[in-house]
């Protein structure tokens, strides 16, 4: 396990020095692979951007949030999800592309939404304040993807479901923290140990 001080994260993402935040990624997995990791999971969504930068960098499997997510999504024969998330996971397409090679049609909130959103995390959720009227916010977001199409709800920011959950939903609610944990500890359970 490598943990970062997520305030220098936060700092990296506010001010778009992806590179950096690349580089210390990078550097965090070689470590664990060099300690004897058989498999690299990153516990963020946000920090899945850089997956794939990672995934070259090193010779062990890394597990993504949005592939685990989209099998579980998948097999439930669903197709039209609504993504929660970071402005970075809403906007950018290394979340999205991923849910789409899966068959997927990821609908995000349109862009005022998006931001409400975001701003709930960076300035309620990861200081662990779940105000009512924030609930009440996402909840009329839910409800308008639904509303939208969206026959899911892909809770895509481990913090989102400190706020909401199911009984938010009329729609099933897809919590990538646990459906990304559950993946992991499958994989560690079957894979064969290295020579």
């Amino acid at each position: 396990m490598f943990s970062f001080d997520f305030r220098e994260i936060e700092l990296l993402q506010e001010e778009a020095r992806w590179d950096e935040a690349t580089a210390r990624m990078i550097d965090a997995a070689q470590r664990l692979e060099r300690a004897g990791a058989d498999l690299l999971v990153i516990c963020s969504n946000t920090m899945h951007r850089m997956a794939e930068d990672v995934e070259r960098a090193t010779s062990i499997p890394l597990l993504h949030v949005a592939d685990a997510t989209a099998e579980v999504i998948r097999r439930q024969g669903l197709t039209k999800v609504g993504l929660l998330g970071t402005r970075f996971t809403m906007e950018d397409d290394f979340y999205v592309k991923r849910l789409r090679a899966y068959g997927l049609t990821p609908i995000t909130p349109p862009a005022e939404d998006r931001e409400i959103v975001h701003r709930v995390i960076y300035n309620e959720l990861i200081h662990g304040i779940c105000s009512p009227s924030s609930k009440r916010a996402y909840v009329r977001i839910i409800e308008d993807l639904i509303a939208a199409g969206s026959e899911a709800i892909i809770l895509g920011c481990t913090e989102i479901m400190l706020l909401v959950g199911q009984s938010d939903s009329s729609v099933p609610v897809f919590d990538t923290t646990r459906i990304h944990a559950e993946s992991a500890a499958a994989m560690a359970i079957t894979a064969t140990p290295p020579p």
